[in-house]
Formats: C-alpha cells, sequence, structure tokens
C-alpha cells in the first residue's frame, strides 16, 4: 500500500511518532488510509451540509475496516461571486483545489479517497486532481437545493437575477423582488437548477466516479446521508479490487459523458471543464466531438433554466440513471465500462426506467433530435465558441444584428440596464477571457438582465468569457481565440453586423477579410487588468477556453 511508505520500516519510525500525536492507535495504522476530501465551509450554500456527509464517509470507511483522515478543499460561491471582482477568482480555484489535493494526497501516501464537492469548480478539481493522483477514489456530492416557491410555481436562483432585470425594466415591485429573496434558495444545497454544480454532479456519476444518485438526490434527503456511507464502503470495495480513477475515466467514458451532457442540457461550463479533468488523465477531447456526439444524441430533459423542471423532479423521475436508461436503447452509450460501484454500466442499470417520461423524454419523442449543446465556428471565432442550444428560444437560433461593444462585463450590464439596448442588437463582451478577465467570469448578470427586460427572445450576448448554467437565451461564450491574444472577437467595432447561425454552427462578423487583416494591423494588446498576486500567475499559466482553460508553461 502506499501508506506503508510512512508507516512501516525502521525508517518510517518518526513518522508513526507523528501518527501516534494525532490519537492514532497501531490498529489504525496498519489499515489502509483514506483521505477524506472535504470542501465543507459556511460560506457556499452547496457546502453548508458538508459536515454531516464527512462524518458519514468517515464512519462507513472505519467500519469497513479503512483509516479515515479528513482534510480541506476550498470552494467558492459562484452567486456571491457574481458581478464583481469575486468572479475572477472563480474558474482558477479549479486548479488551486487540483494542486491541494495532490499536495495533500502525495505527500501522505493516501490509499483511496473519498472526495465531497458539490459547487461548480470544486467538482473538477477534484475530479483532476483524483485523475493525477490515480489512487481508488469515490466521489459523493452534497446534492441539489429544492427549488423554492412562489406563487404556486417553483423557482431558482436564476429566477432571482432575472427578478432584477424586471424590477429594472419597471415589470416587476421592489416588493415582489423582496419576495423573492425570501424564497428562491429555501434549502442548502448547490442550486436547483441544470446549472454548473449540478451539471458535473450528473457528469461525475455518468462517467463512473459517482454512485447512483450522486447527481440528483436532494441536500436535504437522508437519503444523501445513506449516499455518503455507501461511499466510505465503495472506496474500500475499489482498494480490494485495485480500481482506480485512470481505469474508470477512459476515453469511452469521457464519450459517454459528453452523450449525456447532450441529453440533459447541461451548462456550458461543461466544455471547459471536461476537457481539463480528460487532459489529467491522459484523454484527449476535441471541442470538435462535440458536434459529432450531439447530432447523434437527442435532447431529453429541459430543466432550469431551460424548462420548468428542477433537480428534485429528475431526481423523482430516476435521476441520472434514469436518462442513462433512455440513451442505451439507441446503443449511444458504452455500458461495457467499470465504475466506482465495483460494476459496468450495464450491470448499473440493470431494473433501471424512465419514472416521468415529462420530465424525462423518452428517446423516440425528444425536445429536439440533437444534444442541448452547440459549438459554434467562423471567422468571429476560428477556434469555437460555446452555446446552450437547448435554453435559446426558437426564433434566435438564427439571428443578424449590430453588434454592441463593450470591452467589460460592468459597462455592458449599465447599458442594458438603462435602455441602450434595444431589440435585435449584439452585445459583445470582450477582454473577459481566461487571460484577459483574468479568470473567465461568468456573465449571469447580463444575460439575466436582458432576460429580465424582456429582451431573451430578440436580444443575443456574445462573449470570450463564460455564463453560469442558469443563464438562457442566445448567450454564446468561451470564444477562442480571446481578445486579450488578438483573437477576432478583439477587432469587432460597434454596428458590425454579426451573423449568428446554431443549427448551421456559425458564428461571423460580416467584414471582409481585407478590413479584419486591417484592424488587426492597428490592434495593440492591452495592458494586464491585474500584475500582483494568483490571478497574474494564472493569466500567464493559462490556456484558451477552447482548450479547457487548462494551465500550461509557456514554452520559449
Amino acid at each position: 500500500m502506499n501508506s506503508d511508505r510512512v508507516m512501516k520500516g525502521l525508517q518510517q519510525a518518526p513518522h508513526r511518532s507523528l501518527f501516534n500525536a494525532l490519537g492514532f492507535t497501531e490498529e489504525e495504522r496498519n489499515r489502509p488510509l483514506i483521505g477524506i476530501v472535504s470542501s465543507y465551509n459556511e460560506i457556499v450554500p452547496g457546502h453548508m451540509n458538508l459536515d454531516k456527509i464527512t462524518e458519514a464517509v468517515k464512519l462507513a470507511v472505519a467500519e469497513a475496516g479503512g483509516m479515515p483522515v479528513v482534510v480541506p478543499a476550498i470552494a467558492v460561491c459562484d452567486g456571491i461571486a457574481m458581478g464583481h471582482i469575486g468572479m475572477k477568482y472563480s474558474l482558477v480555484t479549479r486548479d488551486l483545489i487540483a494542486d491541494s489535493t495532490e499536495c495533500l494526497a502525495l505527500a501522505h501516501a493516501f490509499d483511496g479517497m473519498v472526495c465531497i464537492p458539490n459547487c461548480d469548480k470544486n467538482v473538477p478539481g477534484l475530479l483532476m486532481a483524483a485523475a493525477r493522483v490515480n489512487i481508488p477514489t469515490v466521489f459523493v456530492s452534497g446534492g441539489p437545493m429544492m427549488a423554492g416557491r412562489i406563487d404556486g410555481h417553483k423557482t431558482s436562483l436564476s429566477s432571482m437575477f432575472e427578478a432584477v432585470g424586471s424590477v429594472s425594466a419597471g415589470k416587476m415591485s421592489e416588493e415582489k423582488l423582496s419576495e423573492f429573496e425570501e424564497k428562491a434558495c429555501p434549502t442548502c444545497g448547490s442550486c436547483s437548477g441544470m446549472y454548473t454544480a449540478n451539471s458535473m454532479n450528473c457528469l461525475t456519476e455518468t462517467i463512473g466516479m459517482g454512485l447512483p444518485g450522486n447527481g440528483t438526490i436532494p441536500a436535504v434527503y437522508s437519503a444523501r446521508i445513506r449516499l455518503a456511507k455507501q461511499a466510505g464502503y465503495a472506496v474500500m470495495n475499489l482498494i480490494k479490487k485495485n480500481i482506480r480513477p485512470r481505469d474508470i475515466m477512459t476515453k469511452e467514458a469521457f464519450m459517454n459523458a459528453l452523450a449525456m451532457d447532450m441529453a440533459l442540457g447541461c451548462s456550458t461550463n461543461t466544455m471547459l471543464h471536461l476537457p481539463a479533468i480528460a487532459h489529467e488523465a491522459g484523454v484527449d477531447i476535441n471541442m470538435e466531438i462535440a458536434n459529432e456526439v450531439s447530432a447523434r444524441t437527442p435532447n431529453l430533459c429541459h430543466l432550469a433554466p431551460a424548462g420548468p423542471t428542477y433537480m428534485e423532479d429528475l431526481n423523482e423521475a430516476g435521476g441520472v440513471l434514469a436518462v442513462m436508461s433512455e440513451l442505451v436503447k439507441k446503443d449511444l452509450l458504452n455500458t461495457s465500462l467499470i465504475t466506482c460501484t465495483g460494476k459496468t454500466v450495464k450491470e448499473n442499470l440493470e431494473g433501471v426506467y424512465n419514472k416521468n417520461p415529462e420530465v424525462i423524454r423518452p428517446i423516440d419523442n425528444p425536445y429536439m433530435q440533437s444534444g442541448g449543446i452547440a459549438v459554434l465556428k467562423g471567422n468571429l471565432a476560428p477556434d469555437t465558441g460555446i452555446v446552450k442550444k437547448s435554453a435559446v428560444v426558437p426564433e434566435m437560433m438564427v439571428h443578424e444584428g449590430p453588434a454592441r461593444v463593450f470591452d467589460c462585463e460592468e459597462d455592458a450590464i449599465e447599458a442594458i440596464l438603462t435602455g441602450k439596448i434595444v431589440a435585435g442588437d449584439v452585445v459583445v463582451i470582450r477582454y473577459e477571457g481566461p487571460k484577459g478577465g483574468p479568470g473567465m467570469r461568468e456573465m449571469l448578470n447580463p444575460t439575466s438582465a436582458i432576460a429580465g427586460r424582456g429582451l431573451g427572445s430578440s436580444v443575443a450576448l456574445i462573449t470570450d468569457g463564460r455564463f453560469s448554467g442558469a443563464s438562457r437565451g442566445a448567450s454564446i461564450g468561451h470564444v477562442s481565440p480571446e481578445a486579450a491574444v488578438g483573437g477576432p472577437i478583439a477587432l469587432v467595432e460597434e454596428g458590425d453586423i454579426i451573423s449568428i447561425d446554431i443549427p448551421g454552427n456559425a458564428l461571423n462578423v460580416k467584414v471582409s477579410d481585407e478590413e479584419l487583416e486591417k484592424r488587426r494591423k492597428n490592434w495593440k494588446p492591452r495592458e494586464p487588468k491585474v500584475t500582483t498576486g494568483y490571478l497574474s500567475r494564472y493569466r500567464e499559466l493559462v490556456t484558451s477556453g477552447n482548450r479547457g482553460a487548462i494551465l500550461e508553461i509557456p514554452r520559449s
């Protein structure tokens, strides 16, 4: 076992003395050393219940013959960080989490891990760490929040942000806004729609790193505590069978995840995280693959913000496995792959069925014949642009309009909220990419303001930044190359006509090649917005959005 390096032999006597100082007995020192990587904190609503999850895992690991040790992982609440400098510190934590977990696991010679994430960046960050460290690992998330209820209808955080736009447009009173504040987020858990956190927890289950129910059992259900105990038992089983993350996170498993991404209508942020996780697992995922997978994978779910159903509804309909059971009817998943249950996908699906065809459309009656995400290319996005097409209204699938250009998110929000953006416009927000931000901020505030002012069916938004999973509408992000490195989005001028063709996977600015080249020659790089601290180091190492915003040492 890995822990023999700190437990066995004459030279390890000093190490054993330190375990004695921790209060561990000789019997405990002879057991497999299991790191329980807990993201518990008191600032993220999705994490405030992780202390209970952690204790349940710890109990089960000890009961199954392991030596559990709890270690921390950080997390940022994207909702609280939204719309100010805090959002620059969201995506960047993904790599901090991966790095710190690698450090803890290897420095202390863990034999296995149970990772307990819940929100947007610490799910992929811990998956990246698991792929690097490659010791038997199981994931158990904190679970989704229950939906809020206002006037007899379910609601969520995306409705909360859109309500702000409605108040600014005079369509909602401030008294009603206060009611939204009180009721939109009623429990602990990751926000209740198919936003980034829930998308990644569902895909963790699909890949095989989380037990059945990981993505959908609500945070407040006792079934979540039982799942945590099962995760503790499962990691000990993986150690006995020597099943490791790279045995599970294969190229075929990532292809399964992409298919489920399309069927579920997941957040566009998955197009950043899946390539980054795959990279750590030694698997190359080219974003061109996404359109190929989308073309053959029907979209079966319209969870908020795309539709009126929520994670609690998906759970009652049978959860992630029920969606998978629909996809296997047309051989859209590889079911021979091993998972953290110690069984194959096929074995996990035995007896599973779709319990609610209104929440999970049957494979022969999908919302769309193609998947929920599209990758766009063209002279405005030579590498890629990403859109959650399952959340785009039909009249915006093809659109042309004049560019309204802003060099930061704040300027765009001010223009939207003061009525300077009108029907037909294409809002362009640039210099907000991985390097330009730095940190590739989410744009939930401007997309929600557009929707709240009643412009969701007539105004598009394009950015080299990214979007929250709570965003909806013709919101195209991850435009690569980004403005900070001289990508074409930096060359767009006010009034240029932008052409969007989502069914045709195209994104273009209607300017001649000659004119673009002339503008390119006159373009000059911007001074960095941040020159000190972690963000400045991140800016130097981060790659573009189409590569998953991974960190890479520049070649000389």
